[in-house]
Formats: structure tokens, sequence, C-alpha cells
């Protein structure tokens, strides 16, 4: 249902429910949701990758299995916080890179939204049915979809229910960038790695700045980087800086 793989200071985590398109069915919310919090709890763990098996990256919600149990939309879709991975990824401290290989659909939409940088294979597409199935979302899409592409591309998709094609996904500032198929995972094990070879305090802090900040009006979030930045950068001593230096601009020559 849930793979999880660690090389090194990177996990791949795999949505593996090929059969359904990786349909979030309760016992794979909860499990996802207890495997990005113990990700973020392994000082071991730098970066995650989050991924599907098969032909799509996550059709949401297991429509199927909600069907069968009277009630249980209203946990799936916020209430229960132990079936809720997307609170678990808002929350994660550490970067989490969406490997889009295929569809990702509604929730499956709702997941990708909580990475922190998305990269998409060239069959990826991505859909908000839940007008369409007549229910709102409640993982955040409504909100962080416009903010991402504006209001007015946002709407189009979320009501209309029609599929962006991936090459679309970029143009509009969606996905990072896109890739072959078979380029996918080592696109994004190769930027799990740049990105674990940065310090850990200094990396999650950052991660945390950004995301105050695009939640405030743009005057308050500068003053939020002031105030993060005049409080934790007289911590940081002249030496480690130019030792890191030294290592940053060594990197600099070897990407030219």
């Amino acid at each position: 249902m849930l793979n999880v793989e660690k090389t090194d200071t990177v996990a791949v985590v795999t949505l593996n429910r090929p059969e359904a398109m990786n349909a979030l069915s309760r016992g794979l919310r909860t499990a996802l949701r207890q495997s990005l919090l113990d990700l973020a709890a392994d000082d071991g763990v730098r970066v995650i990758v989050l991924t599907g098996a098969g032909r799509a990256f996550c059709a949401g919600l297991d429509l199927k299995e909600l069907g069968q149990a009277e009630g249980e939309l209203g946990s799936a879709v916020g209430a229960d916080p132990s079936a809720n991975p997307v609170a678990a990824m808002d929350t994660c401290p550490k970067p989490i890179i969406g490997a889009i290989n295929g569809a990702a659909i509604t929730g499956g939409f709702e997941l990708a939204l909580a990475c922190d940088v998305l990269i998409a294979s060239t069959a990826a597409r991505f859909a908000d049915t839940h007008a369409r199935v007549g229910i709102m979302p409640g993982w955040g899409l409504s909100q962080k979809l416009s903010r991402l592409i504006g209001p007015y591309r946002a709407k189009e998709l979320s009501l209309t229910g029609n599929f962006l094609d991936a090459a679309t996904a970029e143009r509009w500032g969606l996905v990072n960038r896109v890739v072959e198929a078979d380029a996918l995972m080592p696109a994004c094990l190769r930027l799990a790695r740049d990105m674990a070879s940065v310090p850990a305090e200094p990396q999650r802090d950052y991660k945390a700045l950004i995301e105050a900040g695009y939640a405030l009006p743009f005057g308050e979030a500068m003053a939020c980087e002031a105030e993060v930045s005049a409080r934790l950068n007289p911590g940081v001593s002249a030496q480690s800086v130019a030792a890191r230096r030294a290592a940053v601009m060594e990197r600099g020559r070897g990407q030219t």
C-alpha cells in the first residue's frame, strides 16, 4: 500500500495501489500521514520524495470505499487528523519533492500542492473534480491553487474539472519543470541530493520563513523576514560562514 525506501539522507515514499490509481483509501491516508510524521522526526532523513506506482500519481480519495462507509467523507477531508496526510506534509520541516508520474486528481492534486517542489513527467495531468462530484475540498486546494497560478486559471480548472497537461502546468507555473518519464526519478533524486547537501538547521529555518511569509500580506511578510533575520543571524559565527563560503564557491565552479 505504501513503500518507503531510504538511501543515504533521502527517503522515497511511493503510493503503491497501482490497480486503483493509488486512490487514497483510509488505510493509505493513515499510513501516509504516519510515515511522513516518522520521516519528519528521523534525523537521518533530510529530504522526502513522494511519487506514485504505476500510471498515476494519485486519483484522490477512494470513492468506492467512501460509498460503503456512511459518514466517512467528513473525516476523509479533514475532520479526522489521523487520516489527513496533507496536514502532516504542511507541517513537515523537511523539503518534500513531488515526483508527479501521472494523473493527480482532486485529493491527489491536493497531495501534489502540499509538496515543496513539483517535477512532472510528460505523462502527468492535473484535475480538480471536487465540484463535479459535489463536494468541497478540505486539504487546501481552493486556496493554494489560486495563489500559485492566479484566480482566473484556478477557477477555470476547478469550475470545469478539466484536465491540465504537464506542458501547460509548467507554463502556468504549477510545476518546476517537466521531464521524460524515464528521467523523472533520476531528476528528483539529483535535486533531493542537492537539497540534502545544505546544512540542516538553516535549511529548516529558511523553509519555515518562506512558508510563514507566503501566508502574510507583503508588508507583514517583510517584517517577518526582518524579525527572523535579526533573531537568528547573530548566532552565526563569521568563521562558519567563511568555511561554508569556500565550499559554496567550489560547488559553483563545478556547476558552470
